[in-house]
């Protein structure tokens, strides 16, 4: 595969949403906005020329499974070594667990580079985010400092151990059972589903993060803990010793995505360690959960951008009929054709769009945390609830419309298994399901945040939006002045939207819910 890196409209992205307001914030001290170029162009480098080529060897070789042992395709463990070593797995995360404390906002720009090189390659560190997100805010001293370290350096890899046959997306219905034992750690046994990246060599240990339950615990999601398994078991001196009671059984036949081993596991009597409180797994799970789904959601704008730059290429080079506007000899190339460019315009512009809405979901996240006044604290944490569904969903909606966009310009050619315009497509049709549907994502904006703080987080982005309203139509740019007015018109349906769904709430939740995606697209 092919791929540059847009740094040039990353870096866009970033000033529009207002990257600036993180320098000199003490949370962010190793952050300089003179750095921000050259960190990008590295990263894009270094993922243009080592990640990408491997996509489509992956694509067509897939990870096997071998005993209870997961091999990858050739290549990705020495890509993932040269990932490691270079420091890009913790970059967002605290110096004090080896981390570089840049803000989440530059880590989304270079996840989206790997998700666009590599998809199956890139959700390896993407799940490892999870469960240090998790440890970080969770975990005792005793686990962060056991296990942090080693997670932030990428020298073991993290997974979400959530789902299970019976359960799907209802993790209330789980029936993986952790018993106490005297020496304050816990029996696991279960069988879980989908777990990605679940059993590899990548690295020398896998850090499971499962949720079970207790003996005598409350039905449902009130009686879920979550608990932190070791493939390998940690000695006090940090060192691995016996393999832990847990492998994988079987690897699922996907339709996209072959070399990300989606894993059955089995736990039988593996000993692990609780992560929060008893039958408080649910906060702990979401906190792993909220993290992976803007991580997902700029997962779908990496797909749309990779099947954007393919649809160009491919449209520069395929020739076929001739364009009014094509002056040379023959054939035009399609991307002469109205529609090919209608289409590609579609493609790129509403990339761009879905990579602000994630860079912008970020920077609330890390606003929330830099920011030293209390109600500006409140502000952007409300701010990041509201826009982290809105992110996942219609960032990944966006990467599965996009790469059939992608497949449609490549005609026939698209319709064939070889091209990576069939593979983006495949690969980006399972974004808008884990870590939570699309429709969750909505029922969450409809029915849990649109209350968050008295409906401050989503006035204040409407504050946000009539603002821009105000400020392109001052513009001496008639185009944007136009798009002043389409604003104010979607703003105006917007907020009438919400009034009547606040209304519903309170009398007929199914019906409001009913409207829960029509509502998150607009």
């Amino acid at each position: 595969m092919t791929y540059t890196a847009p740094v040039k409209d990353m870096i866009a992205s970033l000033n529009a949403v207002g990257i600036e307001k993180l320098e000199g914030m003490a949370e962010f001290e190793n952050y300089d906005p003179d750095i921000l170029l050259p960190v990008l162009e590295e990263a894009g480098k270094f993922i243009s020329d080592v990640v990408a080529p491997l996509n489509t060897v992956g694509h067509e070789v897939g990870s096997k499974l071998v005993g209870n042992t997961v091999t990858s395709p050739d290549g990705f463990k020495d890509a993932y070594t040269q990932l490691r070593e270079a420091g890009w797995i913790g970059l967002q995360f605290p110096e004090k667990w080896g981390g570089q404390g840049m803000p989440r906002t530059v880590a989304m720009a270079v996840a989206e580079m790997l998700h666009s090189a590599n998809m199956s390659f890139a959700l390896c560190p993407m799940l490892s985010c999870g469960a240090i997100e998790a440890l970080i805010e969770h975990g005792t001293p005793d686990l962060q400092n056991a296990y942090l370290p080693k997670l932030v350096s990428g020298e073991w890899a993290g997974t979400m151990n959530l789902t299970e046959p019976q359960a799907g997306s209802d993790v209330g219905a789980l029936k993986s059972k952790a018993v106490p034992l005297d020496d304050g750690s816990y029996e696991i046994t279960g069988q879980k589903i989908y777990i990605t990246w679940g059993e590899h060599e990548l690295t020398e240990n896998i850090i499971h993060l499962v949720l079970a339950r207790l003996p005598n615990a409350p039905a449902g999601s009130r009686g879920i803990s979550l608990f932190l398994v070791p493939k390998f078991h940690v000695g006090d001196d940090g060192q691995l010793g016996e393999r832990n009671g847990v492998q994988c059984i079987g690897l699922e036949k996907k339709m996209g995505i072959h070399a990300s081993p989606t894993c059955v596991m089995e736990f039988d009597g593996a000993k692990g360690w609780m992560i929060g409180q008893e039958n408080k797994g649910l906060a702990c799970m979401f906190t792993m959960m909220n993290a992976a789904r803007l991580q997902v959601g700029i997962q779908g704008v990496g797909v749309a951008e990779a099947a954007t730059q393919t649809a160009v290429t491919y449209a520069k080079d395929r020739r076929q009929g001739k364009s009014a506007t094509w002056a040379g000899e023959g054939s035009s190339p399609i991307i002469y054709h109205s529609d090919v460019q209608r289409n590609l315009m579609i493609m790129s512009s509403k990339t761009a769009a879905a990579r602000a809405i994630c860079f912008g979901c970020a920077l609330a996240a890390d606003r929330a945390v830099g920011e030293t006044d209390p109600s500006l604290k409140q502000k952007f944490a409300l701010q990041e609830e509201v826009l982290t569904p809105i992110a996942k969903a219609w960032s990944t909606d966006l990467g599965v419309s996009a790469s059939s966009i992608g497949v449609q310009i490549h005609g026939g050619m698209g319709f064939m298994s070889e091209t990576l315009a069939a593979q983006l497509f495949l690969d980006s049709r399972i974004a808008p399901i884990y870590e939570g549907t699309n429709g969750i994502q909505a029922a969450d904006l409809v029915g849990r945040k649109l209350q968050l703080g008295n409906g401050d987080g989503v006035s204040s982005l409407f504050d946000d939006i009539e603002q821009t309203i105000v400020d392109t139509k001052a513009s001496a740019d008639p185009i944007l002045r136009e798009s002043s007015d389409r604003l104010k018109d979607a703003l105006s349906a917007l907020k009438r939207a919400t009034s009547w769904l606040n209304t519903h709430l309170k009398n007929d939740k199914s019906k409001a819910l009913s409207v829960a995606t029509p509502y998150l697209d607009l």
